[in-house]
């Protein structure tokens, strides 16, 4: 009887893949292994094993595996099912969610190499392309297909190397890279024959001379006092030697040097008691246990410095004393660099750490220790790609900033909602959640009115300090009556000179990064654009170059206008590098730090602009929405939103909300220890409903009036929407294919499908961007919308003529 195995495999392709195996390979398999395959022409894969049976495929004859990369499975049940979960509702491949789920030096990747046979002779048999390809392996040991394909300027080589086989000219091998690498740390020992007394006073007798060396086996026998290994590293710098000595040691036999794998990342810490909550946490703690025994999610409604992680810690603690683990979702790189000290000081070193800014080893060590439930992973923090770790016994999970846009991913595929994927992850595991926000979005809040969610508010800040007091300044009035400077109001400056007298820290906030998003020439009004997207290039004083934040193209800044020849260019606009200039001038004695894209590229770039903050050592900290989030600093007294007029004004459904979301979040930071802290909000329209409900703070009012702007123009939560995205260099083509995808979708779904559209930025490096959508009514059935979109799909990628555009679908996109 045939054994076969259907594999996931890491492509955007819909359905499994069947291979055969022998009877000793399927009995060893189980769901969840890893076995290298060959897939087309010239790549080898990592498949996943989904399914053993003996059924062969009916169209195509089963290959065999190359071989069994897993002694036990990496993926448990529970992940896969919450995997086919996220490739169902968010209508993308499993192969996709497979590749954004590991770590990628588990997606082991071959390419097909090709090398000169040394006893070939007769070049004169081969044709034109394959001398080619001969003539440049006489210079070169080796060429990869895709080396081949350039050579000759082909995509179809394969033919021309098999022709190249069968003359004997070249054979190939596939070559598949293990890129994790383990770390080893040395350590080192006394050779056994030394263990007694009189063996030792003989060793150091003939050590007496060689005085380097006697010295290092005596700072061998302090250190094995405390009784733990000792690394080589260690010895050689108690004694001052290098490690020339140690291996002359290790030459006599005196010493044994061994390796012990360790974990890249480690979390140390005392762990000490929890806070004791106040009354109002107190309160807020045992509300959100009730709810937790009628629903499964609820909702904490706690304003800015409110305490919320003391609250967590508490529910953390329980459920770790229960057995199980805990996921922290935090929407911002920059959070967790804060939130890891914290829980350091109470959990220890029972804390992981899973996202980006980490390298792919140390993201295989959080994996592997997760998957084998080692104690340092109690608890999970994380940004959204942690819900797809190999979680076994999950009791809670803890989604802090929950309104925030970060958990949404929006490329590449699977563009999920970490926030709802969450959710139902937690469902499988039979464990609870807690979303935790100052300002809920407001789909989460309708659901808690609703009663689908369970509700606590916390409505006192801790240590009973006042919300801070918010100012609106009118911009345009101080431009009028001169009282600007750069692009600061009097009162700003005073406000922030105010502060920095009292030796306290200030936080402005200006939502776009570089020196200015706009260069124009005074003279004919032309301004430099990129040549791959339709976007004007940012100003970047500090490298003095023109860039473009959409497909990173840098030019160095023209002197002159490339239209007309006028050395009249201009700047239009300002962002975070042009504040950091203006206020180096206005406070040239104190220190002014910058935190966005730019200044936190490398991997503890946050960690030291937020450590210096911490530490006093930076006066005023400007930066873009990086800073909005959640962070703890409690010497601040004053926050500055230079402009708040951009949020307001985005093309967008959510860009009320938002805006209302990021000033909160901002003005939150001001004044979270001692006394009442300031916001000053500068503004062309101070009389905006969005403005005067941030100066009251009234959440509230803001939730109705939204609420009921969605329901009129049936919008989330009433509404689901599905958006539909065609790229393509071809603006006919893309026009052509978009405006049939228009009329086959308004047969099935009337006057709900809006578009076509072109987004404000409608060409992306080369691509033309063509945008419909997709309104579900609450009656209509989400699963049958779906399928018939899958439908019309099909038939749309079965033209000849449409099938090179890309078509991209995002359910819930926002």
């Amino acid at each position: 009887m045939q054994h076969f195995i259907d594999l996931i495999l890491p492509i955007p392709i819909q359905k499994t893949f069947t291979y055969t195996v022998t009877e000793q390979e399927a009995n060893f398999l189980k769901k969840g292994m890893r076995v290298a395959v060959s897939f087309g022409k010239t790549k080898m894969y990592t498949g996943l094993v989904f399914k053993i049976h003996t059924t062969a495929p009916t169209l195509y004859e089963a290959k065999e595996i190359h071989q069994i990369l897993d002694e036990t499975p990496i993926v448990n049940e529970l992940q896969l099912q919450h995997w086919q979960w996220v490739a169902n509702y968010y209508m993308c491949s499993l192969g996709d969610v497979y590749r954004a789920s590991l770590p990628s030096a588990f997606l082991l990747e071959s390419e097909t190499i090709v090398y000169k046979n040394e006893t070939f002779i007769n070049e004169n048999e081969l044709e034109d392309d394959e001398f080619l390809i001969f003539e440049a392996l006489q210079h070169q040991s080796q060429l990869t297909i895709h080396q081949v394909a350039d050579i000759l300027g082909k995509k179809k080589v394969m033919p021309i190397v098999n022709s190249l086989i069968k003359k004997s000219a070249v054979y190939i091998k596939e070559e598949i890279y293990e890129q994790y690498k383990p770390k080893l740390v040395k350590y080192i020992r006394l050779n056994a024959s030394y263990n007694s007394d009189s063996s030792l006073n003989g060793l150091l007798e003939e050590l007496s001379r060689a005085k380097k060396q006697r010295k290092a086996v005596l700072t061998y026998f302090q250190l094995a006092t405390s009784k733990k290994p000792i690394k080589v590293k260690t010895l050689s710098e108690k004694a001052g030697i290098s490690s020339a000595i140690i291996k002359s040691l290790e030459a006599k036999n005196i010493f044994e040097t061994y390796e012990i794998q360790t974990d890249r990342v480690q979390f140390s810490g005392q762990e000490n008691d929890l806070k004791v909550l106040n009354p109002h946490q107190e309160k807020a703690l045992s509300e959100i246990k009730e709810t937790f025994k009628s629903k499964d999610v609820t909702l904490l409604h706690g304003i800015t410095s409110s305490g919320k992680t003391e609250v967590y810690t508490k529910l953390i603690q329980e459920v770790i004393d229960a057995g199980k683990q805990v996921l922290f979702l935090l929407p911002e790189i920059a959070l967790t660099t804060q939130i890891i000290t914290r829980l350091q000081y109470y959990f220890g070193n029972q804390i992981s750490v899973f996202h980006s800014k980490y390298s792919i080893n140390e993201r295989v060590e959080v994996w592997n220790n997760i998957l084998t439930q080692q104690p340092k992973t109690k608890i999970i923090l994380g940004a959204r790609s942690s819900i797809f770790l190999p979680f076994t016994n999950l009791g809670l999970i803890i989604i802090d900033e929950e309104h925030e846009t970060s958990y949404k991913q929006f490329e590449p595929s699977p563009r999920y909602n970490a926030r709802d994927a969450a959710i139902v992850l937690a469902k499988m595991h039979n464990a609870k959640i807690l979303l935790g926000s100052a300002t809920p979005s407001l789909e989460s809040y309708y659901n808690a009115q609703e009663k689908k969610y369970g509700f606590v508010a916390l409505n006192r800040r801790h240590g009973n300090v006042q919300l801070p007091k918010i100012e609106l300044i009118n911009v345009k009035e101080k431009y009028r009556k001169k009282e600007m400077t750069g692009h600061f109001s009097d009162r700003l400056i005073q406000l922030i000179q105010d502060a920095l007298n009292e030796k306290e820290q200030v936080i402005l906030f200006q939502n776009r990064r570089g020196y200015s998003p706009i260069v124009t020439c005074n003279t004919c009004g032309v301004s430099p654009e990129c040549p791959n997207c339709d976007v004007t290039l940012t100003f970047h004083k500090f490298k003095h170059e023109l860039r473009c934040h959409y497909c990173n193209y840098q030019r160095a800044m023209p002197n002159s206008c490339a239209a007309c020849g006028s050395n009249t260019l201009d700047t239009k606009g300002f962002g975070t590098e042009q504040i950091e200039l203006e206020l180096k001038t206005l406070f040239p004695d104190f220190k002014i730090g910058r935190m966005d894209l730019d200044t936190t590229r490398g991997k503890f770039g946050y960690q030291k602009i937020i450590g210096a903050f911490e530490a006093k050592e930076i006066d005023i900290l400007v930066g873009t929405q990086m800073l909005s989030k959640g962070l703890d600093f409690e010497n601040v007294s004053l926050v500055g939103i230079l402009n708040a007029d951009t949020m307001l004004n985005f093309p967008d459904f959510r860009a009320h909300e938002r805006a209302y979301d990021m000033m909160v979040q901002v003005s939150g930071r001001a004044g979270r220890s001692k006394k009442q802290g300031n916001v000053a909000i500068q503004t062309y329209n101070p009389f905006h409903q969005i403005l005067q409900q941030v100066s009251t703070t009234n959440y509230t009012e803001m939730y109705k009036e939204q609420l009921q702007e969605r329901w009129q123009y049936k919008y989330p939560p009433y509404y689901r929407i599905i958006k539909i995205t065609l790229k393509h260099r071809d603006y006919i083509k893309l026009d052509s294919g978009v405006n049939w995808l228009f009329k086959a979708l308004y047969n099935s779904f009337g006057e709900h499908v809006l578009g076509p559209t072109a987004p404000s930025v409608a060409r992306i490096r080369n691509q033309y961007i063509k945008n419909i959508i997709i309104k579900i009514p609450p009656k209509q059935s989400l699963l049958q919308t779906k399928n018939q979109l899958n439908n019309i799909k099909s038939t749309f990628e079965a033209v000849k003529d449409f099938r090179p555009i890309r078509f991209i679908i995002d359910v819930d996109a926002y």
